[in-house]
């Protein structure tokens, strides 16, 4: 038999019978465990289904979960809270829809019903330690995914592309909020990969468990500007932005007190607790292995989809490269007769502009850009046109190109004919010409 001795100093033998010895833990105050048995809900409940969507050939799961969300939200929306208007509209382009807000109601109170039945089920329990650290590593790996998903789509500027060329002729006063900010980030090219550059760091870090603190510091500072500017410009992805800051906030708040010893009160700090500590030496390297794994996935895998979307974007089938850019117009008859170019004119057109196989924007006289829905097909040179705003108006048009900077287009216009006869415009803009100088003698604010 080995002495007490021999067995401390066996480092092996020393760890085995350490975790025989039970570990006590502090009890935690009564508000402490309910408030934990609520964020442990509402976070799982928020947070699920990732990492299904993430990760390539899991859309079908996550799509099934969110079909099962589309009866139960719409019943509650008429039964409980008894909306004025049935819910039509899931999430789509907008993370603010009627359905979203609903949403997040039932996990409030979900989350609020799990606690009660929690609490009277387990009132002995002292404290969740070993649960509340699995919550913070998941919910840990969900900020650092979606960070991650965030930056890559700016790193390789997907979400914000090379601008159309109606944007250029849309004035201030038209553009929405949204279009303002979608404006200043296409073209400012330098900056959305700076900001990209800096969502990823912080995602990527979040996968490493002891450059967490870090990861998610430089989180909650890239969510908070993007939340401003959500708020700011009425981007509809508040809600999500808003928890994904919450987040940030949840897994550096035990984190308060070394931060403010060390940055506030110029004070040593003790180090940070491990987090998910196994009794296996082994368990700890691949769990660490498998995280580090995961992120550098998600970054590599977001950074390709965002360059392939770029690429298609830029160069793909959906641009209408034998018609694109912005065309003026010489001449504009009804019925046979010819319309000047007089600005009290409704129906006269005075430029289109061709971007994408869907869709074309129209400046009327009067200066308005009227963004309207296209059918184009390029072998047969016909161009059908709604409008979203007015279903039953419909222009149906044959064009031909004699020569690649001129168009003659014929058609109706609703029930009259029309003949069109345009030009291309190579137009330049301040905005894509002024470039970047180190020496300005005088500021350049136009």
């Amino acid at each position: 038999m080995q002495t007490q001795v021999e067995v401390a100093n066996q480092p092996e033998l020393n760890s085995m019978a350490a975790a025989t010895i039970p570990q006590s833990q502090p009890r935690w105050s009564l508000g402490l465990r309910l408030g934990f048995r609520f964020a442990f809900v509402y976070f799982l409940l928020y947070c699920f289904p990732f990492p299904l969507g993430f990760l390539p050939y899991t859309d079908k799961p996550a799509e099934w979960y969110e079909l099962g969300w589309h009866k139960v939200v719409p019943w509650v929306a008429k039964h409980v809270l008894r909306l004025a208007r049935p819910i039509t509209i899931f999430s789509n382009g907008s993370g603010d829809t009627t359905y979203d807000y609903v949403k997040v109601f039932c996990f409030l109170v979900l989350a609020a019903v799990a606690v009660l039945v929690w609490s009277a089920l387990d009132r002995k329990r002292a404290s969740y330690s070993r649960l509340y650290q699995w919550l913070r590593f998941y919910v840990r790996l969900t900020l650092g995914g979606t960070l991650l998903s965030y930056g890559g789509y700016k790193v390789f500027p997907s979400q914000f592309p090379p601008l159309f060329p109606w944007r250029y002729l849309q004035t201030y006063g038209e553009s929405s909020p949204m279009g303002i900010l979608w404006t200043f980030m296409s073209a400012s090219k330098s900056y959305t990969i700076f900001a990209g550059a800096v969502e990823m760091l912080g995602g990527i870090l979040l996968f490493i468990p002891r450059l967490a603190t870090l990861g998610t510091l430089i989180g909650i500072g890239a969510m908070a500007n993007v939340f401003m500017l959500n708020m700011s410009y009425d981007v509809p992805v508040k809600l999500y932005s808003f928890h994904l800051l919450l987040m940030g906030f949840f897994l550096v708040l035990p984190e308060m007190r070394r931060l403010a010893r060390f940055f506030v009160f110029n004070r040593p700090t003790e180090p940070a607790a491990a987090e998910l500590q196994f009794q296996r030496h082994w368990l700890n390297r691949g769990m660490l292995f498998a995280q580090i794994a995961l992120g550098l996935f998600f970054g590599c895998y977001v950074l390709y989809s965002s360059h392939q979307q770029l690429k298609s974007y830029v160069s793909g089938d959906f641009l209408v490269k034998s018609l694109y850019g912005t065309w003026g117009v010489d001449e504009f008859s009804v019925d046979g007769q010819p319309r000047p170019p007089l600005l009290t004119d409704e129906m006269r057109w005075q430029k289109i502009v061709v971007n994408i196989n869907k869709a074309l924007a129209v400046q009327g006289m009067d200066g308005k850009l009227i963004r309207v829905q296209a059918k184009m097909d390029l072998n047969k040179k016909t161009i059908e046109l709604t409008k979203r705003s007015d279903p039953k108006w419909k222009a149906n048009l044959t064009y031909e190109l004699p020569t690649p900077q001129t168009m003659i287009a014929d058609g109706q216009i609703g029930i009259q004919k029309v003949h069109i006869k345009l030009h291309h415009l190579d137009e330049q803009y301040l905005l894509n010409t002024r470039g970047f100088h180190w020496i300005n003698e005088l500021p350049f604010n136009r």
